[in-house]
């Protein structure tokens, strides 16, 4: 058993507490807002993760698992120290450390023995360093201490299986001897273990996912010319998939990304490379890609509503980024009920769990009514726009709702039904990318 502080309990610092405990260590978490410890404190659970308060409870009650906002009492007695505290996106796109650097600036004021400090937050290439020079500043008396990267790669939604079988664990540090201490902490998760330097170890997790964004801008733009083609990019990327070279996963088209990681972490990496004088014109175009999915829900709701979208009411399936989570950080139907609301249009929407997070960011209630019930939401719609694919979605009785609409129009954002069903149950029906052009006209042909 392993003693481990955990700084912060958000989305990722909670979820690393909980699995260290669960494999068995001995860990505090702490955060200085005391609402968050305060409900954990009771056992409710500050974000929506599937299967996670079932776990910080076993844990709790087994006395592995503690919370507190007392920095003194989660470092007494801990070897590492994990600081996953939010790195926002700052003004021009770069990651704001003032959370990091608090943390720091308070370990080093406090620490009496050796710590192993641990970067789990997503941070700059380059944090490493400035979190140790941070640290050597602010001790009172020269105390040793070490800093590793071990970026986190957790999908909301999965968190829990993706922490306890992951495909790899990324270390980075100068000091051989603190990775190798950290290495062992993860080594009964039995996965591939990447050690490397701090700043190469920063740099693999943001071009992680700044692949993982470019996929799916790219099956996002295919679909835009299968649209125009007549082709159907489910198929497309289906026959890509079977490529092992190119792999299946993050190949659905649709609206596109949103959530607290590709977003922050692209937009992040392209401001780094403006820094250093660099042109990152994929990562612009990955960016530029994934807003005008956005815009594309209004264009074809023009297309089939006319220009004209005022007096016209629009339900919203669907407010979270993705689905198992009721995380609304630069969701997709934040943006689109914006622009829905500029047009002069009614909007409706539902989402399983995110509601109570979405009344705080979606447009005021006399703009946008959220609803008890996908049928209560499509219940006089001139038109729904799919945007977030929970399987309730795909359960639901489409007859019955195409009987309460007064259009029975859909915008799958998601293309989670089949066309040819929806338009033989009487459903003007559009996807994105699904080969339903008009006339398609080839040069040479």
């Amino acid at each position: 058993m392993k003693d481990i502080a955990v700084i912060g309990v958000g989305y990722v610092g909670l979820v690393t507490a909980t699995c260290f405990a669960d494999l068995g260590n001995h860990v505090i978490a702490m955060d200085v807002a005391e609402d968050k410890i305060d409900k954990l404190l009771q056992g409710i659970m500050p974000i929506y993760e599937p299967g996670l308060a079932e776990v910080v409870k076993r844990n709790v009650d087994a006395g592995r698992l503690h919370f507190t906002t007392s920095y003194t009492d989660t470092i007494k007695n801990a070897r590492f120290v994990f600081i996953c505290v939010g790195t926002p996106s700052g003004v021009d796109g770069e990651a704001d450390l003032q959370y990091v650097r608090q943390a720091a600036e308070t370990i080093a004021r406090i620490m009496d023995h050796p710590l192993i400090i641990i970067n789990k937050s997503t941070v700059p290439v380059g944090t490493g360093d400035w979190v140790a020079d941070i640290i050597r500043k602010h001790q009172p008396r020269p105390i040793d201490f070490s800093v590793v990267s071990c970026p986190e790669f957790l999908r909301e939604g999965s968190a829990l299986q993706d922490f306890m079988n992951p495909d790899r664990t990324v270390l980075g540090s100068l000091d051989h001897e603190a990775a190798d201490e950290v290495a062992q902490l993860h080594l009964p998760l039995r996965a591939p273990i990447v050690v490397t330097d701090l700043r190469t170890a920063e740099m693999i997790k943001y071009a992680s996912n700044a692949f993982l964004a470019t996929k799916i801008s790219f099956i996002n733009e295919i679909a835009n010319i299968c649209e125009a083609l007549g082709a159907d990019v489910k198929e497309v990327a289906a026959g890509m998939g079977l490529d092992k070279r190119i792999g299946k996963m993050f190949l659905d088209s649709g609206i596109g990304y949103g959530g607290s990681c590709f977003p922050k972490d692209v937009l992040a990496l392209h401001h780094m490379a403006i820094e250093q004088e660099q042109q990152p014109q994929l990562l612009e175009a990955v960016m530029s890609i994934n807003l005008s999915r956005r815009h594309q829900v209004i264009a074809k709701l023009r297309d089939l509503l006319g220009d004209d979208l005022r007096g016209k009411t629009i339900g919203l399936l669907g407010l979270a980024f993705k689905p198992n989570t009721d995380d609304m950080r630069d969701a997709p139907a934040i943006t689109i009920a914006g622009l829905l609301v500029e047009a002069g249009a009614t909007v409706k929407g539902y989402d399983p769990v995110a509601m109570d997070v979405a009344r705080q960011v979606m447009p005021p209630a006399t703009l946008c009514t959220l609803c008890k019930t996908p049928y209560e939401v499509c219940e006089g719609c001139d038109a729904v726009v799919i945007v977030t694919e929970w399987n309730e979605f795909k359960q639901l009785d489409m007859l019955r709702i195409k009987a309460s609409m007064r259009q029975p129009i859909i915008v799958d954002g998601r293309n989670i039904y089949d066309p040819v069903m929806m338009r033989e149950m009487g459903f003007v029906y559009r996807g994105f990318g699904r080969g339903y052009s008009g006339d398609i006209h080839l040069d040479g042909v």
